[in-house]
């Protein structure tokens, strides 16, 4: 299952794959969206038991890419891509973006994910400790919402957080060059935007541990996930060798 690779979603892969001390293979995927699957990629997907999607996307992007995917139940997890308006305003507006602004207004972007999204995390965590059903969660390109729900997970897991990084960055390697309708971006934007840097989820972590006192305070108080929740997840999620 490591080395599957589907031409669309490119970045669809197995969280179990790439790290150690994980969840056991065939239960937690991420992936880019749904929407656009082909016949072979479908079946794919279906060949591994998937029932359950969680989307972090918001409104327009579920509306013009619906999930492809038959026979499975998809949960709405909305978080609004404010990356692509805060950019398209400010090159509407006339301004030259230099490549250290994009990734400034990248960090920013997960700075938000933690100060501003995590209701939605915690509703994710609430739906995965409801059963180990074979799930997928994505965004539209799998790459920041779903780089941190990745991340938090394999945290809530006890994975090293360099295996974390490894896994996070592993989205340069395998998502293809996309693009936004009715965008034309200078190439030094675009290089930023359509890929991911250690900084961007550094800046998670920063925010993590100036609000919360770290990531284990975190989980507890931010996600909910107490002694019995964690100890839930590992029992549903982990191998059995690692219990």
């Amino acid at each position: 299952m490591e080395g599957m690779r589907l031409d669309n979603p490119p970045n669809f892969r197995d969280l179990a794959a790439h790290v150690s001390g994980g969840p056991r293979p065939g239960v937690l995927f991420r992936s880019d969206h749904l929407g656009g699957l082909s016949e072979g990629d479908a079946r794919q997907i279906q060949a591994l038991g998937i029932r359950r999607v969680l989307d972090f996307r918001g409104v327009d992007e579920r509306t013009s890419a619906a999930c492809s995917l038959p026979g499975v139940q998809v949960h709405s997890l909305a978080i609004e891509p404010s990356i692509v308006q805060t950019l398209h305003g400010l090159l509407g507006a006339g301004h030259r973006l230099t490549e250290a602004e994009v990734v400034g207004h990248m960090c920013d972007t997960y700075r938000g994910f933690i100060r501003g999204s995590t209701h939605r995390f915690a509703e994710f965590f609430g739906m995965l400790l409801e059963s180990d059903e074979p799930t997928v969660f994505h965004c539209t390109a799998g790459k920041d919402r779903t780089g941190v729900a990745a991340a938090l997970i394999l945290h809530s897991l006890g994975v090293s957080r360099d295996d974390v990084m490894r896994d996070y960055l592993l989205t340069n390697e395998r998502l293809k060059p996309f693009s936004i309708t009715g965008w034309v971006l200078p190439s030094h934007v675009a290089q930023v935007l359509y890929r991911v840097q250690p900084e961007f989820l550094q800046a998670a972590y920063d925010v993590i541990d100036a609000d919360y006192g770290g990531m284990d305070s975190y989980l507890r108080e931010g996600l909910r996930l107490g002694d019995a929740e964690r100890a839930r997840l590992k029992a549903l999620y982990l191998p059995p060798t690692a219990l």
